[in-house]
């Protein structure tokens, strides 16, 4: 989900567009039910919402709650991802 509201962040999306957007930048190809069952939480949650709808597309965009929520998943990757793995570091198990 979390790849979902990082698309987002650069602005609102309908569902092909994320697809193709999350494949260019996390190399992970989304199926439509995937996407949709991913979307259908976010909503639920108040992390995203939907646009009026542009024909068959239904443009989604991220909400300040969700802003707030991907910065949070971000600065934790952030903080996991600086962990000092070498051998005999308290990081290391």
């Amino acid at each position: 989900m979390c790849w979902v509201l990082t698309s987002l962040s650069s602005g609102p999306k309908h569902g092909y567009a994320l697809i193709k957007d999350i494949e260019s930048f996390a190399g992970v190809t989304l199926g439509p039910g995937t996407l949709y069952g991913a979307i259908a939480k976010l909503e639920q949650a108040g992390l995203v919402e939907a646009l009026p709808g542009e024909g068959r597309r239904k443009p989604y965009r991220i909400t300040a709650q969700g802003a707030a929520d991907l910065r949070q998943q971000l600065e934790q990757s952030r903080a996991i991802s600086t962990v000092d793995w070498s051998p005999g570091r308290s990081g290391a198990g």
